[in-house]
């Protein structure tokens, strides 16, 4: 088995562990993975599950290694983001769910749009945070986080 092949078959071996919530054992097999070839994905799902753990951050650490493996690569950008949302860093969340906006490699746009509206929201910039929730609902219809955000904003208006 080539090296790539071995740290891919480790990488899927390690999100199924992950999904199912054995969370330490997701975290060796990710770090394993990474021992054979550091990708962006490896870091950014180990990263992931450290957030599961609320471990902020080494989870932020993970995802500034995924940005060093490949910048054009989103999700580590949006992961930061979201971290730092949990953290209560709003503002500092900002600069990170843009570069996950311009990233040319990423497949779930709608996130950033939404993180951007939940940091929106706790700025109280309303309309601001329910251009992103529409955004993000434009992209992906059945998002239903952004859907429930969109109508309590809209409830709060009327």
């Amino acid at each position: 088995m080539h090296k790539r092949d071995l740290a891919f078959d480790l990488l899927q071996k390690a999100y199924d562990l992950q999904m199912r919530g054995d969370l330490e054992a997701a975290i060796n097999l990710y770090k394993r993975s990474i021992q054979i070839l550091p990708t962006a994905e490896a870091h950014t799902f180990l990263g992931w599950t450290y957030s599961f753990q609320r471990r902020y951050k080494e989870a932020i650490r993970e995802c500034m290694k995924a940005i060093e493996a490949d910048p054009e690569f989103g999700n580590p950008y949006n992961d930061i983001g979201a971290y730092l949302i949990e953290d209560g860093r709003h503002d500092e969340a900002i600069p990170y769910l843009r570069q996950a906006l311009a990233a040319t490699r990423y497949e779930a746009y709608h996130y950033p749009h939404y993180n951007l509206g939940r940091v929106y929201e706790k700025k109280g910039m309303w309309r601001e945070a329910a251009a992103e929730y529409l955004e993000a609902l434009r992209i992906q219809p059945d998002f239903s986080e952004a859907s429930r955000c969109l109508s309590r904003l809209q409830a709060m208006s009327n």
